[in-house]
Parts: C-alpha cells; sequence; structure tokens
C-alpha cells in the first residue's frame, strides 16, 4: 500500500512540476500582457486567463522542463515570462507616448486630459483601447497561445537569459518602440508646426491682431480633425508592427 502511495505522489509530482512551471512562465507574462493585463482588469479574471492559458501550453511544452531542483528553473520561467510580457507591453507604450506627443502639439493634452490608473490625454485613452480591441478581434488569444509555446524555442526552460542579451534586446525593444511613437506621431506634430509656422507670418503681417486668442483654438480643433482622419490609419500601421512583433518577440538589432 506504501509502494503505491509513494509511486501515486511521484506520478503527481511528474505531472504537476511541468504545470506550475508553465503557469510561472505565463502568469508573469500575463501581468504585463496587452489586453490581458491591463490594470483595470480584476485580479481574479487576470488569474483566471492565466490558468487557462497555462491548461493550454502546459501540455504542450511539458518535454522542456526536466527534473530535478526547483527554485532555478522556477526563476528562470518568471524571468521568461516577464520577458514575454514586456516586448509586448512595449506596443503599447509606444501607442501611449505617440498620443502623447500628438495631445502636446495639438494642445489637447490638458483640455481632455484623464485621471485614473494610468492617466493620459483622452486621445491616448481612446487610441489606446481601439488598438487593444482591434488587436482582441484580430485573435490574440490564439497568437499568445503560440507565443508561449514557441517561447521555449527562443527562452529555453530553466535557463535564466544572459544579462548581456537582456540589455541588448532591451535597447533594442526600447529603440523601435521609440521610433514607432514618433512615426505615429508625426502626422499631428507637421500639422501643428504648419500652422504655428502661418500663426507667426500672420503676426509679423499684422502685429495689433491677437493671434493667440485665433490660433490656439483654431490649433485644437484641427487637432481633432487630424485625429479623426489619421487615427484609423495609425491604429492599421501599429496593428501591422503589433503582430510583426508577435511573430517576432525578440528581434536581432
Amino acid at each position: 500500500m506504501n509502494d503505491l502511495l509513494s509511486l501515486a505522489v511521484e506520478q503527481a509530482n511528474g505531472a504537476l512540476r511541468p504545470a506550475v512551471l508553465t503557469f510561472l512562465r505565463v502568469g508573469a507574462a500575463m501581468a504585463v500582457l496587452p489586453a490581458f493585463g491591463e490594470i483595470r482588469i480584476p485580479a481574479r479574471i487576470r488569474l483566471a486567463a492565466a490558468i487557462a492559458f497555462t491548461a493550454i501550453v502546459a501540455p504542450v511544452t511539458a518535454h522542456h522542463h526536466a527534473d530535478g531542483p526547483f527554485v532555478l528553473p522556477a526563476l528562470a520561467e518568471t524571468l521568461a515570462g516577464l520577458l514575454v510580457g514586456l516586448s509586448l507591453r512595449l506596443m503599447v507604450l509606444a501607442l501611449q507616448t505617440a498620443a502623447a506627443i500628438a495631445a502636446q502639439a495639438a494642445s489637447l493634452s490638458q483640455l481632455f486630459a484623464s485621471a485614473g490608473a494610468e492617466p493620459m490625454p483622452a486621445l491616448g485613452t481612446l487610441l489606446t483601447l481601439a488598438a487593444l480591441a482591434l488587436a482582441v478581434q484580430a485573435g490574440l488569444h490564439v497568437r499568445l497561445a503560440e507565443l508561449f509555446v514557441l517561447s521555449y524555442d527562443l527562452l529555453p526552460a530553466g535557463r535564466i537569459p544572459a544579462a548581456a542579451d537582456v540589455a541588448d534586446w532591451g535597447v533594442s525593444a526600447v529603440g523601435h518602440a521609440t521610433a514607432l511613437a514618433f512615426s505615429l506621431a508625426l502626422p499631428f506634430v507637421i500639422a501643428a508646426l504648419l500652422w504655428n509656422i502661418a500663426l507667426g507670418i500672420v503676426n509679423r503681417a499684422m502685429p495689433h491682431l491677437m493671434v493667440a486668442f485665433v490660433g490656439a483654438p483654431a490649433l485644437a480643433w484641427g487637432g481633432l480633425l487630424v485625429a479623426a482622419l489619421a487615427a484609423p490609419f495609425l491604429l492599421q500601421v501599429w496593428l501591422a508592427a503589433f503582430r510583426g512583433l508577435l511573430s517576432d518577440p525578440f528581434p536581432d538589432g
């Protein structure tokens, strides 16, 4: 009887260990993932989503987890999950940065500001929610399950990522996100620059005209018009970049 009980315990440990290690990777990523890791989502729902993804990924990746000590593999899985989640979170931060630049250029940052868990201009809230909705509609949950499975090829189980590799990836990822942010905000910056140049010319031609009373409201209305016209194209560009990152979350250079 004792032998059967010991055998059952060993088999349970053998089946439970891969599931727990997979949950550590998935759960760490779920804490910062776009859409699933938003602060607005209750912690219980995020936990349920992490368990659901673990149930999908664990049977496929169980062979990656070898027997042995638990602490070091657990730390490695947590770090790997955070890297996967942060690689995608940077895309949301890029969109929010672009919205902040655009709102500042169009004088909308204070006029339509929002307060909350993530204070940002209303333009940033609009673009972020729209982008996340498009990502989910495009099958984000399926792509994330694929990404978790493929991440074991990029970040092997039980191996802590090298600090030099993480630093190189971080510099490259932040650079790409910053470049994307400025690219998305470019229409607003160009429109604001041209408008301010035109106001400067008018002010030189008619020094007694209070151009500030005319220019500031017109700039705000113009920013709203540019947002209405450019937002669909900006979201398409962002979604294409996001899909590319899902296919290759750790690009070289």
